[in-house]
Parts: structure tokens; sequence; C-alpha cells
């Protein structure tokens, strides 16, 4: 008799905590239809593009930061570009601006 309480209670207390009106009855879950729901707020619309940006080409990034080092000119400014860069072909280039600006 205790078992069947006790399983009767948990089985209660896992639909008391699903909760109802999570999935409607043969439709998708509830945060899906509001994801999807278009600017007048009817759900089921068309989907929104996304809100994250495209990613940057990390080549663009990498000579940017490389004529960010060039403008400053300083020998600071090319090791830090060299010790995060240091495989990147503007490297080399980096490395031949440091060696003059030891001469």
């Amino acid at each position: 008799m205790k078992v069947r309480l006790l399983s009767a209670g948990l089985f209660g207390a896992l639909v008391a905590l699903s909760g109802s009106g999570h999935i409607p009855f043969g439709g998708l879950p509830v945060m899906v239809g509001k994801a999807n729901a278009d600017e007048s707020g009817k759900q089921g619309g068309t989907a929104r593009a996304p809100s994250v940006p495209m990613a940057r080409d990390p080549l663009a990034a990498v000579a940017e930061e490389y004529e960010s080092a060039r403008r400053k000119g300083t020998r600071e400014a090319f090791e830090l570009f060299i010790a995060r860069h240091g495989d990147d072909p503007l490297a080399e280039q980096a490395r031949a601006e440091l060696k003059q600006l030891a001469r």
C-alpha cells in the first residue's frame, strides 16, 4: 500500500511540475509558436530574420590589427601583433618593420 501511495505521489508531482499547456494538442511547443510570431503578434506567421549579425571575416580583422600596429609604429604594437598572429603572412611584414625600428 505504501509503494502505491509513493508512486502515485511521484506521478502527481511529475504532472504538476511538467505543467499543462506546454505542448498544445497536436501542435508545436508554445515557445516555438511565439518565436515564429510575425510583427502583428499572430502565432504561426513567417519567421523573423536572425538577430545575430554575420561573423566578421577573420582575415579582415587581422589586417585591421596590423594597420593599427603600423599606425602606432611602436615596438610593443608590432610585438603584440606577432604574438597574436605569428602564423599569418602579415606577421612577416611586422617582423620586418620591427627590425627597421631596431636600427
